[in-house]
Formats: C-alpha cells, sequence, structure tokens
C-alpha cells in the first residue's frame, strides 16, 4: 500500500498550540508512526483515517486522494473503508463479544444478526480464537482478548486498511510478545495492510516493515526496518529513506 502524506493542522487546547507539520512517502504493508509521547502520532493516524481534518495538505492512498485543501476533496471516514483500533479498544461493555464484533455490519436496532452477516461473524470469532467467548462481555476478558474483539470488530467492515493506536501498550510484557506474534498471523491471513503507532522499539522489529519517526509534529527520521535487527535497539531501522517532501 502506499501512502502520500503532506498535512498541517494546528490544535489548541488549554491555552497550549500544538501544530502538525508531516510529509512522508512510503510503500508499506505494515507501516509504523514511531516516537514519543506528544509526537503528534495519534493526530496524524487520525487524519489518515478521516476522524479529524488536516488544515492544509493531501493524503493519498494507493493513488486515490483521500484528502486535497486545495481541490476541496474530503472523502469521509465511513468512505476510507478503514478499520480503526483505538488504544483503549473503546468495546460496548454491555454488549457480548458477538454483539461487539456484528456492530460493525448492523445497527442495534435491527436485533440478532442472521443469514450470511451471522455466519461472517462466526467465521471471524473462529479465525480469533474467539468462538468460545462468544456470550461473554468484556469485562470478563483478559487485555489479548479485548484487543481482538476489537480487531475482530475492525475487519468485520472489510477493511482496506486497519489503523491500530498503541494496541500494545495496555498489556503487560509477556501478553504483548504473544499479541503480536497474533497481529502478525492476522495480517497474514487477511492480507489487510495497517499503519500501527508505538513508542515501543520492539513493536518495529517485531510489526513492522517500515518506519516513520515523528518528534514535535514533525517527521524527523524514514526508514525500512531491518528484519534481523535487535528488538529493544535503537538500530531497528535501516537502509534508504522510504520518502520525504519533495
Amino acid at each position: 500500500m502506499r501512502f502520500d502524506v503532506d498535512i498541517r493542522k494546528r490544535v489548541t487546547a488549554a491555552g497550549r498550540v500544538f501544530d502538525l507539520d508531516v510529509a512522508f512517502c512510503a510503500d508499506s504493508e505494515r507501516l509504523a508512526l514511531f516516537g514519543p509521547s506528544g509526537a503528534g502520532k495519534s493526530l496524524t493516524l487520525q487524519i489518515l483515517a478521516g476522524l479529524v481534518a488536516p488544515d492544509e495538505g493531501f493524503v493519498r492512498v494507493d493513488g486515490r486522494t483521500w484528502f486535497d485543501s486545495k481541490r476541496r476533496i474530503d472523502v469521509p471516514a465511513r468512505a476510507r473503508r478503514i478499520g480503526y483500533v483505538f488504544q483503549d479498544y473503546a468495546l460496548f461493555p454491555h454488549r457480548t463479544v458477538e454483539q461487539n464484533v456484528a456492530a460493525a455490519l448492523v445497527s442495534p436496532i435491527l436485533g440478532r444478526l442472521h443469514g450470511a452477516a451471522r455466519r461472517e461473524v462466526g467465521d471471524l470469532l473462529e479465525a480469533l480464537a474467539l468462538a468460545r467467548l462468544s456470550d461473554s462481555y468484556p469485562a470478563q476478558l483478559s487485555g489479548g482478548e479485548r484487543q481482538r474483539v476489537a480487531l475482530g470488530r475492525a475487519l468485520a467492515r472489510r477493511p482496506s486498511a486497519l489503523m491500530l493506536d498503541e494496541p500494545f501498550s495496555a498489556l503487560d510484557a509477556p501478553l504483548r510478545s504473544r499479541v503480536r506474534a497474533e497481529l502478525l498471523a492476522l495480517h497474514e491471513r487477511f492480507a489487510v495492510p495497517y499503519v500501527l503507532i508505538t513508542h515501543d522499539a520492539e513493536d518495529l522489529a517485531t510489526c513492522a516493515d517500515a518506519v516513520v519517526t515523528l518528534a514535535g509534529g514533525r517527521v524527523v527520521a524514514q526508514a525500512a526496518v531491518a528484519a534481523d535487527a535487535p528488538a529493544s535497539s535503537s538500530s531497528a531501522t535501516r537502509g534508504q529513506s522510504v520518502g520525504s517532501r519533495a
């Protein structure tokens, strides 16, 4: 998937101003936005997904323009076919696992799923090892299970890409390793590209094939990820830049 991004956004809150000025090009199926807290990663992801509109610039994905301030193009989030997984997973606490995943396919007022939609949800639950938990509620699940439910809901939309906001940050260290492996397995099974934001170098070494590093609202580095790089080392990236502003 090719990303061609050149965006600017000013955010003002509590008397403070944050200026995002991000430009990069990347051909990647597993792209990571990397950097410390406050670098602008989440804001960039929200702009890619269409949840926030930049003040100016453009977002082009696989040759399709999702946003262009000069041409007055702003494709709504639902038309971008993005599956978004929030940092806290944003599950409905009073709905079961099955109902949470089904929420991507049917309005709650329509009741239970039937026919092909029900089979589709059932297949997703099987693929995510959640079938035995279909009648459980989020409070009864582990962190890894809640994440898989959130991924199932995102995948039920049949997205062109997944946007993952710090998906491992709420997990303890042993569980992170297992869930990283599960994410890669899902990527291979469903062949859905994803953009992952993180501040953990281990995520880069395990889950990314390209990285765009942000600091202070700007891109400070871009590179391919070395498959054999030490996970805990800052040498997790190598090679030529994956793109920059012309």
